[in-house]
């Protein structure tokens, strides 16, 4: 059960400096979408706000931002119950987007709508059987890795196939689609490689049944290669927060 604590709200040249990253983000996507054929409004913008207290995440949400992602379990709870009143007012949605630890399911199934990062079968049932039997099916994407990153989360091209089948097993999860964290690279060329990289598996899978319509995938520094590739949601974080908190920190807004 979330408690709601109050939280005074962020005023001045700080609120007005997310306001301005929202918008040039949207800007951003926008852009994109028409050089590239796409209608702006295909494209969801998650706002990842890891490291960032929930002033500032009331900010976006009051100024129309709906989607919100969460990278850790601990930080992530506190801010949810601050915003429960902000969550029902606008209708937030929340995205767990960091690597899931399997004594962490259950209040990740109990308290987010999406899920990015599934990776295993265990976390598959765990999040299925603790979904709460009163809230709908959990909405889940399939991290595939792309390439061979020690430490990264993410199943193989070749195991997708199965956990796929798993996850279209179980009843209190709904398998959207697929997302990805590829190795930062400054080439455009390279970025769109991976990412429609992503987006054949995505059309393997639907050619043998599947009907898929979700790619996560692009950042705040290749989020034009995305949309390129057919992104439906870009994780966009420091664009629209600015660098990550320190421990102990204040959040840098500039």
């Amino acid at each position: 059960m979330l408690t709601t604590p109050q939280f005074s709200g962020l005023q001045g040249p700080a609120r007005d400096l997310l306001l301005e990253r929202l918008k040039k983000t949207r800007t951003r996507i926008a852009s994109a979408a028409s050089r590239y054929g796409r209608a702006p409004e295909s494209v969801g913008l998650v706002g990842i706000a890891k490291g960032h207290p929930a002033e500032a995440i009331a900010v976006l949400a009051e100024a129309g931002l709906r989607d919100f992602g969460e990278n850790y379990l601990q930080e992530a709870l506190p801010k949810l119950a601050a915003l429960a009143p902000l969550t029902e007012r606008h209708g937030l949605t929340w995205h767990f987007t960091g690597q899931i630890q399997a004594n962490k399911t259950r209040p990740i199934a109990e308290h987010f709508h999406w899920v990015h990062t599934l990776d295993r079968e265990k976390i598959a049932i765990r999040l299925n059987d603790q979904r709460p039997h009163y809230a709908p099916p959990l909405q889940v994407c399939i991290q595939v890795r792309l390439v061979d990153e020690p430490g990264k989360g993410g199943v193989t091209p070749e195991e997708l196939p199965a956990l796929a089948r798993t996850v279209s097993g179980l009843p209190r999860l709904c398998l959207r689609g697929l997302m990805c964290l590829p190795p930062p690279s400054e080439s455009f060329d390279t970025q769109r490689a991976r990412f429609e990289q992503l987006a054949r598996y995505r059309e393997a899978l639907n050619a043998q049944g599947w009907a898929l319509d979700t790619l996560s995938m692009g950042m705040s520094d290749d989020l034009e290669a995305a949309v390129a590739a057919g992104a439906t949601w870009v994780r966009i974080g420091t664009a629209l927060f600015g660098e990550r908190r320190p421990p102990g920190g204040q959040t840098p807004l500039a």
